[in-house]
């Protein structure tokens, strides 16, 4: 409580402004919203989070205020208009879809997460603004909550419109947006369970926000190839009578991303460039770190090139209207993340290591007068270890943490050396109770430090419920603080799991990905495999098979030796154990879990030239990953 308490002197509380920016322009909304899959599960409901006030000024003690205020601008849902001849649907899911008219019909932009969020969202559209022609989908980047939903578009749609859509994306949108989670995919969405609290309730004791909107809907995931794609060879393009001056910035916030600017409106998209939050230049569920520098240079190109905007759109939370509100909103933006990369690098060539770099990082009281660049989804201290990997890695110099032991290892040498597990308990429970009666910054500081004793407890004796007790309540503690949505989120399902356990399946299955699997390219699919490979039931085994794909007409050689998987696409027939002749369809749904190799070889869907096996025995070399593997324990 005292540590929430002081925040309320450290951010300008009394500036309502986004409010009124958030609110501005309302149309309509979906009274009573449920969003639900095919077989009647329920994706989302905006109702769940009218615990926040409208004003988001009465935080409870177990909420961040300023998390809370962002949560409440984050609740303000529904159609509404940006500009003339330009909307944006908000609030029904994590990112917004923008409608912009053209001259014959609507141009698109970001249908979503899932094809159930992007249907209702439409049909919002199509209720109150009229049913119009679509005649151009854009996808801005390359993450799933931007281009995931496009089927429940689609759907919508007539042969003729479908027929004739132009459905534009950056350059290297098919192979990012289909690699991404294809390679560490069910390790990202695992630690996503963690980022976006997807165990909790949603309320004050649980999740509230994710920061950059309510949730992730995981829903129905979609795919569509995209008929044009932008290059820095051809930035201006009209579409349906209005010109776009794109502007491509991958590499930020994600491989493959474009900004645009309408000329004629002054309004300039910012995609995921920008967003009312510090974004991540590491996130938590697991990515490539990003590149502070880069990111940086294209927000000033970005401020330069579109000087004369009047209006600032994203992807993400709610518009902003005034040429000088959003030269200031850019610059402070850009010095965010260059003042973080800049301060870490000076921090680091001077030795310190990045949890003493993390620990003495803040933004000065110039980067502090705005709520637009605060850490409700990325934060200052873990986009400086990001600064700090991207540039020297993992290794901080020091020797003890070359080659540590195993995390259960060393624990339980740990404790024993501290007299043992009722010991470190009973110490722990002394110091949980006097951080609650000291002093914010020393409460805060007590609570960490006890995490990592309470850690090393757990996984020296996972079974002591006491240990595991005492590290939940920190973990509560911890998650109440946070600023932010993510940090919360990690906290509060740490603590849930210690007390409830692993779950018994994945939150992104094999089979919600079937679509996005279907459009990618052969190859990308087949490295996924070889990292699925089972070294030690592969030891000692020598195997060629070919898979003969009779859809694509592609022929793709896998061997495996030494442990290892190759594969190579290749023009003519070659020699090998076996050679499995099927589509690309029946071979996803083989690997999504959909379909039986061994059932398959009694049909007529495939066919074996050579022996079969050699084909089961080259299956049953690779794992089978469930996704729900322990995080907090052993």
């Amino acid at each position: 409580m005292k540590a929430n308490q002081k925040i309320l002197s450290e951010r300008p509380f009394a500036n309502r402004s986004d409010f009124t920016d958030a609110r501005k322009g309302f149309i309509a909304k979906i009274d009573g919203l449920e969003l639900r899959d095919q077989n009647g599960n329920l994706l989302f409901r905006p109702d769940d989070f009218s615990f926040v006030d409208q004003d988001g000024s009465n935080a409870p003690a177990s909420v961040n205020p300023s998390l809370w205020r962002q949560a409440a601008l984050n609740n303000i849902h529904g159609l509404f208009e940006v500009s003339k001849g330009i909307y944006q649907i908000r609030g029904t899911d994590l990112s917004n879809m923008s409608i912009i008219e053209g001259d014959s019909g609507w141009i698109l932009v970001d249908p979503l997460t899932a094809r159930e969020t992007a249907s209702a969202s439409f049909k919002l559209a199509q209720k109150h603004l009229g049913k119009k022609p679509v005649k151009a989908i854009l996808f801005t980047h390359s993450h799933l909550d931007h281009f995931g939903g496009v089927d429940g578009i689609l759907e919508h749609l007539t042969d003729d419109e479908k027929n004739n859509l132009r459905i534009i994306a950056p350059e290297g949108f098919v192979e990012e947006a289909t690699s991404e989670n294809i390679i560490a995919g069910i390790a990202m969405g695992r630690r996503a369970e963690f980022m976006y609290g997807k165990r909790l309730a949603n309320d004050i004791r649980g999740h509230v926000d994710t920061g950059l909107g309510k949730l992730p809907v995981a829903g129905s995931f979609t795919f569509k190839q995209p008929t044009e794609i932008v290059t820095h060879d051809n930035l201006n393009l009209v579409i349906d009578g209005v010109p776009f001056e794109f502007q491509v910035v991958s590499g930020s916030e994600a491989p493959s991303e474009f900004t645009f600017y309408l000329p004629e409106q002054k309004a300039f998209c910012g995609a995921e460039l920008v967003s009312r939050n510090m974004h991540n230049l590491y996130t938590l569920r697991g990515a490539k770190v990003r590149d502070a520098r880069l990111w940086t240079a294209y927000i000033e190109e970005a401020r330069v090139k579109f000087s004369d905007a009047d209006v600032y759109f994203a992807s993400h939370h709610w518009p902003l209207w005034g040429k000088d509100n959003i030269n200031n909103f850019l610059e402070v933006q850009r010095d965010t993340y260059k003042f973080i990369h800049d301060q870490t690098v000076r921090m680091m060539n001077q030795g310190y290591t990045p949890n003493e770099i993390a620990n003495q990082i803040k933004l000065p009281e110039a980067l502090n007068q705005d709520f637009h660049n605060q850490g409700y989804y990325g934060t200052v201290q873990h986009n400086s270890k990001a600064v700090y990997q991207f540039y020297i890695g993992w290794y901080t110099g020091n020797p003890a943490k070359l080659h540590p032991l195993p995390e259960s290892v060393s624990a339980s040498h740990y404790v024993d050396m501290m007299g043992g597990i009722s010991s470190v308990v009973e110490k722990a429970q002394k110091q949980f109770e006097e951080a609650s009666n000291a002093d914010a910054e020393t409460g805060t500081e007590r609570y960490r430090w006890l995490a990592e004793l309470l850690n090393q407890a757990v996984f020296a004796a996972p079974d002591n419920t006491d240990a595991r007790a005492l590290l939940a309540k920190v973990y509560d503690q911890l998650g109440y603080q946070a600023e932010s949505g993510p940090w919360r989120d990690v906290y509060l399902s740490a603590a849930y799991e210690l007390r409830h356990g692993s779950p018994d399946n994945g939150i992104i299955t094999p089979v919600s990905m079937k679509e996005i699997l279907k459009a990618t390219p052969v190859e990308e699919l087949l490295a996924s495999m070889s990292v699925r490979l089972n070294a030690e039931d592969a030891e000692g085994e020598e195997l060629s098979i070919l898979l003969n794909f009779t859809d694509v007409n592609e022929k793709h050689l896998i061997t495996v030796k030494n442990s290892v998987m190759h594969h190579k696409k290749i023009a003519a027939q070659a020699t090998a154990d076996a050679t499995l002749n099927l589509t690309f369809t029946i071979f996803v749904d083989i690997a999504v879990g959909q379909a039986s190799l061994k059932d398959l070889l009694l049909g007529d869907e495939l066919s074996v030239d050579g022996s079969s096996l050699d084909v089961l025995s080259f299956v049953g070399m690779f794992d089978k990953p469930a996704g729900t593997f322990n995080i907090v324990t052993p």
